[in-house]
């Protein structure tokens, strides 16, 4: 029999086993559903860092859509800006049925008091860094995020199927541009070899510290948040792209890759983790300007937002009368 609390409701402990029962079972857990408070807070984390990254992540290649060398180029990456900002309204929308509002969590990315994706801290100097975005930042974003698509929280699992089905077009979009110019002339290929340089291990960090380091996967694990480590994921990415790169006549600047046969995986060297903890904590190349930038345009986009409130009421109003 259930235990009861003293107003004859259910006691903490009877909702816990229950919800203990269904991530175990697999099951997905709805915004109406009772949860830990610790699950709701790991999730408004994890979310919002995601929704972040996608409209930040906007900034590097937009900088480049004045620039496509061809219409056809053109029409493709300002199709991909668009599919990252509608990404970002369904993570925020996600998170909104957690009960945390869009605006309290803007407020704390332009703050500082929320991050978003160190890899979108790096500049996009030639027309190459496009086409590396998509192939390996988005390649790195779709070995993290197919997993999530069995998360155990349901609003967030189902957003998650329709912006990895997008990013997988980003991804294949991404490692043509690179195929064309590799195949293109020495200076075309010395480009895209050079984008490949300077993005392979940005990407690689992508996937958070080391396991032993990693303060939230353990948990997040346990909660099926998450299916797989940092480590794990940060593996399978780069088995996935030795074969690609070759396929590319691209060279992975590596000199540590081996193949292993005994473990069945590619070995890579040393990741620079001091890097990484600089660029978290806002010594990136270009944290300020990417945050600066995107205040900017939240300030700017102010008389939208006020007339699209103002809209709304009046429809209210009138509906009412």
């Amino acid at each position: 029999m259930a235990e009861r609390g003293t107003d004859g409701e259910p006691g903490p402990e009877t909702y816990e086993s229950a919800f203990d029962a269904a991530v175990a079972a697999d099951e997905r857990i709805e915004p109406r559903d009772w949860m830990p408070d610790a699950y709701r807070a790991t999730l408004v984390r994890q979310i919002a860092q995601h929704a972040h990254s996608e409209i930040i992540g906007m900034m590097p290649e937009a900088n480049w859509l004045s620039r496509a060398p061809s219409l056809r180029r053109k029409a493709i990456l300002m199709a991909k800006v668009q599919d990252e900002a509608g990404h970002g309204l369904y993570l925020y929308g996600a998170a909104e049925t957690l009960g945390t509002g869009r605006d309290e969590l803007l407020d704390k990315l332009h703050s500082g008091r929320q991050k978003y994706s160190s890899i979108f801290n790096y500049p996009t100097l030639t027309w190459a860094d496009v086409g590396a975005i998509g192939w390996l930042v988005d390649g790195a974003a779709i070995t993290n995020q197919v997993p999530l698509c069995r998360c155990s929280y349901g609003p967030y699992a189902r957003a998650m199927v329709r912006i990895c089905k997008e990013e997988s077009f980003h991804q294949r979009q991404g490692y043509e541009l690179l195929l064309v110019l590799s195949r293109g002339t020495d200076a075309q290929h010395a480009m895209a070899q050079d984008a490949i340089d300077r993005w392979w291990w940005p990407s690689l960090m992508m996937f958070g510290p080391p396991d032993d380091e990693s303060a939230h996967s353990a948990q997040s694990m346990a909660w099926k948040i998450k299916r797989h480590s940092n480590d794990e994921l940060r593996q399978r990415f780069v088995d996935i792209c030795v074969p690609q790169a070759e396929a590319l006549g691209l060279t992975l600047p590596d000199p540590d890759l081996r193949w292993n046969e005994e473990a069945g995986h590619w070995d890579f060297g040393a990741i620079d983790w001091g890097e990484f903890k600089a660029v978290l904590k806002g010594n990136g190349p270009c944290n300020e300007q990417r945050i600066s930038q995107r205040r900017r345009a939240h300030e700017d986009g102010a008389w939208v937002r006020d007339a699209a409130a103002a809209h709304a009421r009046k429809r209210q109003e009138a509906a009412s009368r």
